[in-house]
Order: structure tokens, then sequence, then C-alpha cells
């Protein structure tokens, strides 16, 4: 397919030597035709996360895309570290991950998502919803936050990732025109990617992987084999992507 392909979800790790990571990288996006991953580091403190990612991305930025991390434990450096990200590193969007113990619509996340709501770019967080024991990321979360962050492009990583989440993730994509489903799933249930196009429409999902946790392979061979329309492929594929980072199609 001679499409544009965005992995917009994909992890480098302090855990790993770089090389290694980025020749099993390179040699997977190639297999898969994948053109560009967005690269995030949330294993490490914020700073250092964001200067992996940057030094990651800047031995092949034909391939790959900087993603920020800040957490809302440190609320003052998270707003320091975010300019530095922005405007020193280059990255394009920003990673949040519900912190223990803290809901993704809790307040000390507001000053971080008043800063994206300036800038007008695009969030993803982890989203999940299994049960009412767990609901730091319910998807339903984001449709109170969609509303008041209105220039924020709100990326639910995973869309919720059970059946029960993905149709929490659809009713949130419904609600408002700013919020956008991710593809990685460990559930990859027959008829997901359909589901979604379907409950979301097909400019608001996007591709994902998760790599190095699963294969970009799989995650794409998902999309591609889908039974939605060639041209809604290519919208998920990369071209939605290509829209909410503002890149150059």
């Amino acid at each position: 397919m001679d499409t544009p392909v965005i992995d917009f979800h994909a992890h480098v790790s302090r855990l790993h030597s770089m090389d290694e990571v980025l020749a099993k990288y390179l040699s997977i996006m190639d297999a898969a035709g994948v053109d560009r991953a967005c690269v995030n580091c949330i294993n490490a403190d914020a700073r250092s996360g964001n200067e992996l990612a940057a030094r990651f991305v800047a031995k092949r930025p034909d391939r790959f895309i900087g993603v920020a991390f800040v957490t809302p434990r440190y609320p003052h450096e998270a707003l320091r570290e975010m300019d530095h990200a922005f405007d020193d590193l280059g990255m394009k969007s920003l990673k949040v991950y519900p912190d223990i113990g803290l809901p993704m619509d809790d307040p000390a996340y507001y000053p971080i998502f008043e800063w994206a709501n300036e800038r007008g770019i695009a969030v993803m967080s982890h989203t999940e919803y299994y049960s009412e024991t767990s609901t730091l990321s319910a998807p339903r979360r984001f449709i109170g936050l969609a509303k008041r962050f209105p220039r924020v492009s709100w990326v639910l990583g995973h869309s919720g990732n059970s059946p029960q989440g993905q149709a929490q993730a659809m009713e949130a994509a419904r609600s408002g025109p700013n919020v956008y489903l991710e593809t990685c799933s460990s559930y990859g249930d027959h008829g997901t990617i359909e589901r979604l196009v379907e409950g979301a429409g097909e400019d608001r999902v996007l591709y994902g992987s998760d790599m190095l946790l699963m294969d970009a392979r799989f995650q794409v061979g998902r999309i591609v084999t889908a039974d939605i329309a060639l041209p809604a492929k290519r919208k998920v594929l990369g071209l939605n992507a290509i829209e909410v980072l503002g890149l150059d199609g």
C-alpha cells in the first residue's frame, strides 16, 4: 500500500543499548512499511528520559519523532521541562501516564494541560478500563478534559484496551472533535479496528504499535487487513497523524 505510515506510539528505554534498539527498530519498521515512529521514554525522570529520546531521534531524524514526557508529581519542574523539551529538543507531542493513585483528570495535571492547550499540541495518555476497581485512565475521563482544554488533541493510547474500554473510548471520541483513538492493544479480537473506525470516524483513529513492547508488524497488519475502505486505511496508518502533529506530508 503506497501511503505514509506513522507509528504514533513507541518507546525507547534507558534499560537497553541505544544502538541495539535503533537497529531493531529500523529492521522491524522496514519490514512493516513504517516510515516514522514517535518515541518517548517514560521509565526515567522527565529530564533524563526526554534527553534520551532526543538523542535517539538525532541518530535518525528522518525515521523518528520525539515525544516529551512529564509527571504532575513535580508540577513546577514539569512546566520548565516542557519548555525545554519543545523549545530546545524539538519534541512534537506530549506523553503522560497515569501516576499511581492519580486519575488523569485530577487537577494536579491542569498546569500541564493548560500549557499544552496554549500551544495547541497533541497529548497522548495510556488509557484502560477493565472494571470500576481501576479507573485512573478510564477513557470517559477524557470527555471533560477535551471540553476544558479544547486546543489539545487528546490521543487515547490503546483506546481503553478492553472491549469495555473501547466502548468508552468511542464515546469520548464522539463527545468532541479533539479526541483521537490509538490502535495498539494486546486485545486483538476480530473486528476491533472496524469498530474503532465506525465508532470514532476514520479521521479520528491513529496507528500505533507500542514498540518495543509489541511488534509493529502485527499492529500494522490489523489495519491493513481490516474490513474498512482503502481511504480510511490510509488515514489511520499515517495521514491522520501527519495532520495531528503538523508534519510536512
